[in-house]
């Protein structure tokens, strides 16, 4: 009879210790969820963001990596065959594309990316529509933001300048007068894909043109096609590219620099 009753007594404190340490959970949880009445109960001190500086006439950010500065063509190659860049070297600093002799592209690959690049299109008018000064800025060597004069030049509005090419109309045109120099400011982030190849996160892309906010973080459906619908094949890093749409386009760039993301 002792050893029941001990038993009992022994049962009974261990529920009302488990009883007691459930009301101290939500004791606890309660006591969390109140509203802090002390100031440095929400500030947080750690990790510290590093430091970049803004400085010189091109406003390039301390950590960015200088892709095009006026000097050289170090840190490109063509397209075609991984040779020399044979487009053209202007004494103010920008280069021009040198008509069919194809596309260049960076030697270094890239995944997310902050790309800044600044273009203009020909002095002259050369042509119509989609051969006015036609080119494009390619992330990961698939993705195009399309760059052309549409200045009194309509063409179809996901090919205008400023699309992703054949998927996303800007959402204005902030073309600068022909002949002029443009600005675009990109935030590109990468694609995702799962063990067996297929899309698990879409690529996305914010554009400024000019200042003037054109594409709002937008979806890439897939490669930026001419005929066809997106395609999505598995891929990691790849180089950023510039087309030569074989045009005569007369396309110009300069002050190109990008940061890794």
């Amino acid at each position: 009879m002792k050893n029941t009753m001990l038993i009992f007594c022994l049962c009974t404190c261990l529920f009302a210790c488990q009883k007691n340490t459930k009301q101290n959970k939500i004791a606890i949880v309660e006591e969390l969820l109140e509203e802090p009445t002390n100031p440095a109960a929400t500030e947080i001190w750690r990790p510290k963001p590093p430091i970049v500086t803004v400085d010189g006439a091109n406003k390039i950010p301390s950590d960015a990596i200088v892709l095009f500065d006026g000097t050289n063509f170090n840190e490109w190659t063509s397209s075609i065959d991984s040779t020399v860049v044979n487009w053209i070297l202007n004494s103010d600093k920008s280069m021009t594309v040198k008509n069919k002799t194809g596309d260049i592209q960076t030697k270094k690959n890239f995944g997310s990316v902050q790309l800044h690049i600044e273009w203009r299109s020909s002095k002259e008018i050369r042509a119509n529509g989609q051969n006015r000064s036609n080119s494009g800025v390619f992330l990961q060597n698939r993705y195009e933001v399309q760059i052309l004069d549409n200045n009194n030049n309509d063409t179809y509005v996901n090919g205008q300048v400023g699309s992703i090419y054949k998927q996303a109309i800007p959402l204005a045109k902030a073309s600068s007068k022909t002949g002029n120099w443009n600005s675009y400011d990109i935030i590109y982030h990468t694609p995702n894909f799962d063990m067996k190849g297929n899309v698990s996160k879409q690529a996305t892309i914010t554009l400024l043109h000019n200042g003037v906010l054109i594409q709002d973080h937008v979806t890439i459906k897939g490669t930026t096609e001419y005929i066809g619908w997106p395609k999505n094949n598995t891929h990691g890093k790849a180089p950023i590219k510039l087309q030569d749409h074989g045009d005569n386009s007369g396309v110009s760039y300069r002050n190109i620099w990008v940061r890794e993301l």
